[in-house]
């Protein structure tokens, strides 16, 4: 048996995140059910990232195990062929065979857009939160940064999500104005259920100057999930890339 790693780009608007649900459409269930008929068996992807309804990503990792005989390098377009135009095969390749994608991914970095032109744009309605109130961006990357380093993040989890550790790490974080779109850059070695939603909603917050940069610093230091901000909505964020 082969281990396969796909780099997979998608556009999540039409599907109910990427892991598999019993009475939903996901990724991956499409993906899974696509590629068994190139490989002639059932396919059980494992995911890098487990992106919620309306998230898009440039570079969801999953593998999969697999006897079919199908040269690697012929798979994005023979995956081309069977997949909707939503879901792209961008790569693959033979790894090791212990290669996990979500256990052995190292960081991941998430972008998230928000577009501040005065009307909106039919055009990115799927792909960026329009907010029309003037936002400080200069502001808003210096708060961003205080987010950088190894802390406690329960004021930006999902209210009611898994008991898990809400210690993570962020290697880098940046907010850039790339003329009337925002781009919020978190790079990190792990990232709670909606924190980075969460993240961008209290910083909208920073922006219109409805709290300070000492603020956002003292909900960070809260770990109250109900000091913090609304949580953006899905279609601004993407998964960039995947760290190995």
């Amino acid at each position: 048996m082969k281990n396969l790693k796909l780099i997979l780009a998608y556009d999540g608007t039409a599907y109910h995140g990427f892991q598999r649900q019993a009475n939903a459409l996901t990724v991956q269930q499409v993906v899974e059910e696509r590629l068994a008929r190139i490989f002639g068996h059932k396919i059980t992807l494992t995911g890098a990232a487990r992106t919620d309804a309306g998230v898009h990503a440039y570079g969801q990792v999953v593998n999969f195990y697999t006897g079919g005989s199908i040269p690697v390098e012929r798979i994005p377009a023979a995956a081309q062929g069977l997949l909707p135009r939503d879901i792209v095969v961008c790569s693959a390749e033979e790894v090791d065979a212990d290669f996990h994608a979500r256990y052995n991914a190292k960081s991941k970095i998430y972008q998230y857009k928000i577009y501040t032109g005065p009307i909106a744009d039919p055009f990115l309605r799927n792909y960026a939160w329009h907010i029309t109130r003037p936002l400080c961006v200069d502001t808003m990357d210096r708060v961003v940064s205080q987010v950088k380093g190894t802390h406690d993040f329960s004021a930006f989890r999902a209210a009611g999500s898994a008991p898990v550790n809400p210690v993570r790490t962020i290697l880098d974080a940046a907010c850039r104005n790339n003329g009337s779109m925002i781009e919020i850059m978190f790079w990190g070695t792990g990232f709670l259920y909606h924190m980075v939603r969460n993240l961008v909603g209290t910083l909208i917050d920073v922006g219109t100057g409805k709290i300070t940069v000492d603020d956002f610093a003292a909900i960070l230091a809260a770990k109250d999930r109900n000091a913090a901000g609304m949580t953006a909505p899905p279609q601004g964020l993407f998964l960039q890339r995947i760290f190995y």
